[in-house]
C-alpha cells in the first residue's frame, strides 16, 4: 500500500472515452481536467490522428482526444485516424499495423495516447505517481478475446510510462466503489456498466464495519456489446438502405445485390476512410452507372468522398440522446447534398437493437448465477456508463429489480474515481490484479 502521502492514479481507458482520476491527502479522489478552447474536459476522447504535412513521414504529428479529431477533420487526407482502438487490446489477430511507414503494436498505440494525455493534462499530470489502477472489462470485445494479450500490452505501455506499480481492476467494480460512498446501510449491490464496447457487471456485497466499509466480491459478468453496436443498429436501419444498402445494380443481363460490405465500414465512422482509400471505391464509383437506383449510390460515394463519417455520427448520438427522453425523435442529416430526415420511434429503436438487449440481459442472468443469488438477494442497482441512459436498457432492470432500487449518477466519471480510489484501499490485493 502507498503511504498516506503518495497518490494513486486511476486510468478508465474506455472504448470511447478515457477518464483519470487521482487520490487526494484528505482520502477522496478527483478528476483530473484538460483545458480545450473555453472548457474544461474530464472525458477525453479515445483516439488518435497521425498528420505527415504534405505527405512528409519525417514530420510525422501525434495528437490524442479531441484534437486528434480536429486534426482528421482538417486535413483528412494526409491524416490516419484511430479511435476505438481498445476494441483489438485482447485480439490475437492484430499483431501491428503501419501508419506512414512505421509499424506500431497495440502497446506503441496505447503508449502514444498515454503520451498526449499527459501533455493536454498540463501540470495536473506533470509528476505521475508509482501506482496506477486501470480499469479492465470482464470480457473484452472482439472475436475469441485474450484477456491475459490484452493485459500483457496494457503493461507494456503502462510501464514505459513510468509506473512501477500497475495494477488492474475490473470496471464495474470500480464503479461500485464509487456507489458504495452513498450507502448509509449495508447492502448487496448490482453495477451495471455500459460503456462504448462492453456491457459489465458485477455483484459487491458492502458491509460497515468498525467505522468503514467493507466489502466482498461475489460474481462477474460480461458481454462484448454496448453503445458502439446500438449506434451502428441506427445506421444499418435508417441511413445505410438511403445509401445504397439492399438496392440492386445491372451486370449485363443479371441483376445483383449491392454487395453488403461497403456498409459494414459504417459501425464506426473512422473506418469509412479506409473505404475510401480501398479497391472497394473504384468499384462503388462504377456503380453509380449502373445501379439500379443510382441517386443512393451517389450519396454513398459523397458521404466517403467529402468526409461525412464524423457529422453523421454525431446526428446518430443526438437521435439516441433524443430518443431517451422522448417516445419519437426526429433524425437529421444535412452535409453536402446530402439530406437524411426520419421520425424514429423510441419502440422502433428498441427493435432495433433487441439482440443487444437479449445478450445484455443473459449476461445479468449470468452474473446472477455465479453468485447464487436471486433478484430479491439484490438490494440496490448501480446503473453507470452512456447506455445507462437508453429505456430500453433501464427497463431490463427496472423490471427485473424494481424500480425502487435503481440508482445512477456520475455515469461517464464513476469508474475513474473507484479506481483511484481501489488503489488507495489498505487491501488493494482483494480488489485489483497485477498482469
Amino acid at each position: 500500500m502507498p503511504s498516506s502521502h503518495e497518490a494513486v492514479l486511476g486510468i478508465d481507458f474506455g472504448t470511447t472515452n478515457t477518464v483519470v482520476s487521482i487520490t487526494t491527502p484528505d482520502g477522496d479522489a478527483r478528476l483530473i481536467h484538460f483545458p480545450k478552447d473555453d472548457a474544461d474536459i474530464v472525458a477525453f476522447r479515445s483516439a488518435l490522428s497521425f498528420h505527415a504535412p504534405g505527405h512528409d513521414e519525417s514530420a510525422r504529428e501525434v495528437e490524442a482526444g479531441p484534437w486528434a479529431i480536429d486534426t482528421y477533420l482538417e486535413e483528412p487526407l494526409e491524416t490516419r485516424f484511430i479511435q476505438s482502438f481498445k476494441s483489438y487490446a485482447a485480439s490475437p489477430l492484430f499483431t501491428d499495423t503501419e501508419i506512414l511507414r512505421k509499424r506500431f503494436a497495440f502497446a506503441d498505440l496505447l503508449l502514444a495516447f498515454l503520451r498526449k494525455l499527459r501533455d493536454h493534462a498540463g501540470p495536473e499530470l506533470a509528476e505521475l505517481p508509482k501506482r496506477v489502477i486501470v480499469g479492465r472489462p470482464v470480457n473484452f470485445a472482439g472475436l475469441r478475446p485474450d484477456p491475459q494479450l490484452a493485459l500483457t500490452r496494457y503493461q507494456d505501455a503502462f510501464s514505459w510510462m513510468g509506473f512501477s506499480d500497475i495494477r488492474y481492476a475490473y470496471e464495474p467494480v470500480a464503479a461500485a466503489f464509487f456507489f458504495a460512498r452513498q450507502l448509509k446501510e449495508d447492502a448487496t449491490v448490482l453495477v451495471a456498466d455500459f460503456g462504448g464496447g462492453t456491457s459489465d457487471f458485477s455483484l459487491v456485497r458492502f458491509e460497515r464495519r468498525d467505522g468503514r466499509i467493507h466489502s466482498q466480491g461475489l460474481a462477474n459478468s460480461g458481454v462484448g456489446v454496448a453503445g458502439d453496436a446500438f449506434d451502428y443498429r441506427i445506421i444499418d436501419h435508417l441511413v445505410s438502405p438511403r445509401l445504397g444498402k439492399g438496392s440492386s445494380y445491372q451486370a449485363f443481363d443479371n441483376v445483383l445485390p449491392i454487395p453488403n460490405r461497403y456498409f459494414t465500414a459504417f459501425a464506426r465512422w473512422e473506418q469509412l476512410a479506409i473505404l475510401r482509400a480501398s479497391r472497394d471505391m473504384r468499384d462503388i464509383r462504377g456503380l453509380v452507372r449502373t445501379a439500379l437506383q443510382p441517386e443512393k449510390i451517389e450519396k454513398l460515394v459523397e458521404m466517403l468522398d467529402d468526409n461525412h463519417g464524423y457529422r453523421l455520427y454525431q446526428s446518430v448520438s443526438r437521435l439516441k440522446e433524443a430518443l431517451s427522453v422522448n417516445e419519437e425523435a426526429e433524425f437529421l442529416f444535412e452535409e453536402g447534398s446530402i439530406r437524411l430526415c426520419s421520425t424514429v420511434r423510441r419502440s422502433d429503436f428498441d427493435a432495433w437493437i433487441a439482440p443487444e438487449l437479449k445478450a445484455i440481459e443473459g449476461a445479468v442472468d449470468e452474473a446472477l448465477a455465479r453468485a447464487g443469488l436471486t433478484e430479491a438477494g439484490v438490494d440496490r442497482v448501480f446503473l453507470t456508463g452512456g447506455s445507462s441512459f437508453v429505456p430500453a436498457v433501464r427497463n431490463i432492470f427496472a423490471r427485473r429489480f424494481g424500480v425502487s432500487k435503481l440508482e445512477s449518477g456520475a455515469e461517464l466519471v464513476s469508474i475513474a474515481t473507484g479506481l483511484a480510489l481501489i488503489g488507495a484501499e489498505p487491501d488493494t490485493d482483494l480488489w485489483s490484479e497485477r498482469a
